[in-house]
Order: C-alpha cells, then sequence, then structure tokens
C-alpha cells in the first residue's frame, strides 16, 4: 500500500510503499490480546510476599499442655489461628512471565501496525531530526500537527535533540525500532514511524 510522506514543519516529502503483509493485514483481537498479556505479565513485579508459620519470628515451645485445659490442642504461637501468627497460604515472590513463541510476538506486532493503518492512524515522517533540543518548538509542531497521544517509532538510534526535546511533553512517546511493541502501539491514538523506522521495522520482521 502507498503511504504519503510528511515532514516536521507538515510539508510533504514524496510517498512510500509500505508492504501488505507488515501493515495490511485484518488486525485480529485475539492475538493482540494474548501479546499485550504477555508483556503485562513480563512487567509485573511479583514481590508481594507474607510471613508464614516458619517465617514469623516467635519461641517454639509450646505455649501449655497438650491435654486437660478444655480448650484447643495447641503447639505454637506461630499458628495462623494467634495473633502475630504466620499468614496461611499467603503471596509469596514470583515471577507472572510465561512463554510465548518469538513468531507469535512478531505477528502481534505485524497485526498492531496493521491496526493502526487500517483505522488510519499511522503517520509517515520523513525524519525525527532537530538542529536544537528545544521542547517548545517540539510541542508547537505537534500541536500544529494534531498530535497529542502519540507514539513515534525511529530507526535504530533517535536523534538525541529530538528525544530530549520529547522528553517533557506528556503524550508523546519516542522509541528506537527494536523498542517497539504491542502494547505501547496500541496505548497511543496516534502511530509515527520515519523512513528509517519502516526500513528497520521490515528487516526485523522479514
Amino acid at each position: 500500500m502507498k503511504f504519503d510522506v510528511i515532514k516536521l514543519d507538515a510539508g510533504k516529502a514524496g510517498s512510500i510503499e509500505l508492504p501488505d503483509d507488515i501493515f495490511g493485514l485484518e488486525a485480529r483481537a485475539d492475538i493482540l490480546h494474548r501479546v499485550v498479556r504477555w508483556q503485562r505479565a513480563r512487567s509485573q513485579a511479583g514481590t508481594h510476599s507474607t510471613l508464614g508459620k516458619s517465617d514469623v519470628s516467635y519461641s517454639t515451645k509450646k505455649i501449655y499442655r497438650q491435654k486437660g485445659t478444655g480448650g484447643a490442642r495447641h503447639g505454637s504461637r506461630k499458628a495462623p489461628t494467634f495473633r502475630h501468627g504466620g499468614t496461611y497460604k499467603g503471596p509469596v515472590s514470583r515471577s507472572h512471565a510465561h512463554d510465548l513463541p518469538k513468531k507469535f510476538r512478531a505477528l502481534g506486532l505485524k497485526h498492531a501496525l496493521s491496526a493502526k493503518a487500517v483505522a488510519g492512524n499511522l503517520v509517515i515522517l520523513d525524519e525525527a531530526v532537530m538542529a536544537e533540543a528545544k521542547t517548545a518548538i517540539l510541542a508547537k509542531v505537534a500541536k500544529e500537527l494534531g498530535w497529542k497521544r502519540v507514539l513515534i517509532i525511529d530507526g535504530a538510534e533517535v536523534n538525541e535533540n529530538f528525544a530530549r526535546a520529547a522528553r517533557n511533553i506528556e503524550g508523546i512517546d519516542v522509541l528506537p525500532t527494536m523498542g517497539a511493541n504491542v502494547y505501547d502501539i496500541l496505548k497511543r491514538d496516534t502511530l509515527v514511524i520515519t523512513k528509517a523506522g519502516v526500513e528497520a521495522l521490515e528487516a526485523r520482521l522479514k
């Protein structure tokens, strides 16, 4: 499919041919859902934990004799029934990550890119380069282009001045090609890819 290429000043910079097997697929919600779940599970800390019966600090001495008290036969104050006792089957530190095949992850990225292209929320930029790292200048450009919640994907490396200028603008994220992922693409309203970014994505997903 053919896409128009624009410059940062909103001027035209020709057109580019986007491969249909990356940008022209019919997006499937089930594939996107599985990849997003995999991403979010990997980023979950899993550091929640409680002290069990063997972890709390108490004497191990039997608290009273086994029989003859008329009460329950307790052996330790570490039991969950006592105040400050251990928690029964409480959460423990663990990883929430699960496996997802590489090919499926690549397929998910293709469907995310296609979803933006089909919805008309994809913009191809000539280059994301600035002579000076001026946040005010980039904020004005974004306003003129109508970018509010936007993800900008550049080539192998992001221009330092552009990245610094975008750092303090709410709603604008800048990533190199290797950082492109399904969750960040779907989270933003508009996806902007530079020509270098398109070439790098083609090489990554072929």
